[in-house]
């Protein structure tokens, strides 16, 4: 039987052979890396001293730890495979190096807000040769001088599977790692300056392996698209508020790259993508799994061609489209026979799409419609009376469902999170897994109705996760 956390601390307290084996066998920790936390880390770790995964993560009003409490860290765990930064501004280049140094055998790497710069990450890409996961976000150390050193493809390039930038001002010093990086196999960009066209040119033909590639709110036109065609096996592609892609470039990603299994397009309030592309994607890519639009302005010529092509389509989302009405969603429920999952928002949707619903897409296990202002109490129980089995969340502005809400579709995180926990000594004390992504996923279920993005969030990364979970465990 497995314990959770509190349990596992209850039974610590026991007797001192069961405090140590509850240490022994604790393989992840969450701290609060305060500067007084180098006080600890000798007896924190004597205890605990099989861990292979730890978060240090500081509040801005404290100091955090610095680059003599990293080290000792280190030196007690030589195992560490995953390691989370968070706010720790007081780390410099020479400590992180130390701690590369010292922890070869580190795996995963996600750091925010640390001071540390391009010295400190060529340090831990050259020690760390096993490193397959990179997550970076406002490096503070990247924006001074030390920017001018790129980060190079040393050690870990042979192991890199994936690289996440996030708010980089200086993103593209990461860009010989990329492209060095051959076993690449996901790219997420998120509000990283420059123009990233040149990067993109670089990668095709070189960096051919990539499978999923996630874009948002950067500068990248038809002719980046067209580069990333060359990436042949890409299964999932995000376009989230890429203004300068048309078209012509997500028809340039369809005719090349014809395993695509989950294709989201956010355009915002300006978007170029419509019928054009997507029929594109209808005709080139019948694999097609999930499809996610927002503020995308399709017709009904679009989606007939992608509900008679893609036969496998099982998951999809419209939001924020005035072309999507009962017409296309009669003709969703008509032709889409394989679909499962079903998101509409802030569409001119009325009761009549509703009844269409009743009747179509005989493999139909959730619905979920929200701000569709025509979409009646009346039409939504209908719906439920209709298909017992079907879980309907409807959001028409009355109190009529109490079920199927938003605890129904959580948001699971793609990275590992480690919320902390105080303990009495100012340290923090991991929780378990379990507890974890319980806490994680509760506080971003919470926000996840605020907008049209989180909602569709909600709604389809709990469905798509546990496949997708089952394919990385099967991988490692």
């Amino acid at each position: 039987m497995f314990l959770g956390s509190r349990d596992r601390k209850s039974c610590s307290l026991i007797c001192k052979r069961w405090l140590r084996v509850e240490g022994q066998s604790r393989h992840r920790l969450s701290l609060n890396a305060q500067a007084d936390l180098i006080t600890m880390v000798p007896s924190l770790f004597s205890r605990f001293d099989a861990v292979t995964k730890l978060a240090l993560k500081c509040e801005r009003r404290y100091v955090s730890i610095g680059d003599e409490a990293l080290i000792s860290i280190s030196l007690h765990c030589r195992n560490l495979t995953r390691l989370k930064l968070r706010a720790c501004r007081d780390l410099t280049d020479a400590g992180m190096a130390a701690f590369a140094k010292n922890c070869r055998s580190l795996k995963k790497l996600s750091c925010g807000s640390c001071a540390f710069g391009s010295k400190g990450m060529n340090a831990v890409i050259d020690n760390c040769a096993s490193l397959e996961e990179l997550s970076v976000k406002r490096l503070r150390g990247m924006i001074d001088g030390s920017a001018a050193e790129p980060i190079r493809p040393g050690a870990a390039a042979s192991s890199l599977k994936t690289i996440c930038l996030k708010e980089m001002y200086n993103g593209q010093r990461f860009g010989p790692l990329i492209v060095g990086s051959k076993n690449l196999r996901t790219l997420r960009l998120f509000k990283c300056s420059g123009d990233w066209n040149k990067l993109f040119q670089l990668i095709s033909g070189r960096v051919t392996g990539i499978v999923e590639i996630h874009l948002e709110r950067i500068q990248v036109s038809d002719l980046g698209l067209a580069f990333l065609s060359n990436c042949l096996d890409l299964e999932i592609l995000h376009l989230v508020r890429t203004v300068e892609c048309t078209n012509s470039g997500l028809v340039s990603i369809a005719e090349r790259c014809k395993h695509l299994r989950k294709l989201h397009i956010d355009g915002g309030k300006e978007t170029h993508i419509g019928d054009e592309g997507l029929i594109s994607v209808a005709k080139n890519c019948p694999n097609l799994q999930e499809l996610v639009l927002i503020g995308v302005d399709l017709t009904k010529q679009s989606l007939d061609m992608l509900a008679s092509s893609c036969q496998n389509l099982e998951r999809l989302a419209l939001c924020g489209s005035d072309t999507v009405g009962d017409e296309e969603i009669s003709g969703i429920a008509a032709k889409c026979t394989a679909l499962k999952k079903l998101c509409i928002k802030s569409c001119p949707v009325s009761d009549q799409g509703m009844e269409a619903l009743a009747i179509g897409c005989p493999n139909l296990v959730k619905v979920k419609v929200k701000k569709c202002r025509s979409v009646t109490a009346e039409g939504a129980n209908w719906l439920r009376s209709s298909r017992g089995s079907l879980v309907v969340n409807i959001d028409t502005g009355e109190r009529v469902n109490t079920e199927g809400r938003a605890s129904n579709a959580g948001i699971q995180d793609n990275g590992v999170e480690f919320p902390p926990r105080v303990a009495a000594t100012g340290a923090v004390i991991a929780s378990s897994s379990n507890h974890i992504a319980k806490r994680s996923s509760s506080f971003k279920m919470r926000l996840g109705f605020l907008n049209c993005r989180g909602l569709v969030a909600c709604t389809f990364l709990r469905w798509s996760g546990r496949s997708s979970h089952a394919r990385s465990m099967s991988s490692s």
